[in-house]
């Protein structure tokens, strides 16, 4: 465990050592706040939000907020629909230029299993694009597909990795893949933190960014 954190944050360093001028020389990050709230046995309302940056603690060119429900259809199967808001700066060190906006709803499969005994989970998502860029209105639609495995360390850490492959419904199909690794710590029952790095590979780009995420959950049933 130690010499797996030493590694972690041995890469971080080196990345953030590096200052040239393009997003994918940066070592970029993305931080995630996502609270979960189970209103009845079945039925959760997830909120969160997003903030991505070109640079660990400057440049901020991403915010994405989204609401939305959660059923738990049975012990290994959640269904999800989902609303979420984008507000994107596509530029490079030059703020408030080329803004996109989007709406993004999207429905989504989540399903849990063994694989070799490893706790694997599988992630379908359909999603629908709806931009605005400069007053121009466009709609792409697009399927996501992750695969990956949650391994418990012991009862306060644990490792999540996956892998996610995008495939748009129409022009290229195959431009972005993500993957990611992180360290997660629980820090109660349940709420849990998650410091990671994830390679994003988009238009023809290989950028490499920090993961910090927090995880919550609430129970809002009557006892």
């Amino acid at each position: 465990m130690k010499y797996l954190l030493i590694t972690i944050l041995f890469i971080f360093t080196f990345k953030l050592s590096y200052s040239q001028i393009t997003p994918e020389d940066k070592f970029g990050a993305w931080y995630t706040l996502d609270v979960n709230h189970k209103i009845f046995n079945k039925i959760s309302i997830k909120t969160g939000i997003q903030l991505r940056s070109f640079e660990v603690f400057d440049n901020i060119n991403l915010l994405f907020y989204y609401t939305g429900f959660d059923y738990q259809l049975n012990k290994n199967t959640k269904l999800t629909l989902v609303y979420c808001y984008l507000d994107i700066d596509r530029s490079f060190l030059i703020s408030g230029e080329n803004h996109l906006y989007e709406n993004r709803p999207y429905e989504q499969i989540t399903y849990k299993c063994k694989l070799f005994k490893l706790p694997v989970y599988q992630r379908f998502r359909l999603e629908h694009r709806f931009l605005n860029f400069k007053n121009n209105h466009s709609l792409l639609n697009r399927f996501r597909y992750q695969l990956g495995a949650k391994i418990n360390i012991n009862k306060t850490f644990f490792l999540n990795i996956n892998n996610e492959v995008f495939a748009n419904l129409k022009g290229e199909v195959f431009n972005e893949n993500r993957f990611y690794t992180a360290i997660g710590m629980n820090i109660s029952k349940n709420n849990s933190i998650q410091l990671g790095y994830l390679n994003h590979e988009i238009n023809n780009q290989n950028l490499n960014r920090l993961q910090v995420g927090l995880y919550f959950k609430t129970d809002l049933r009557k006892n």
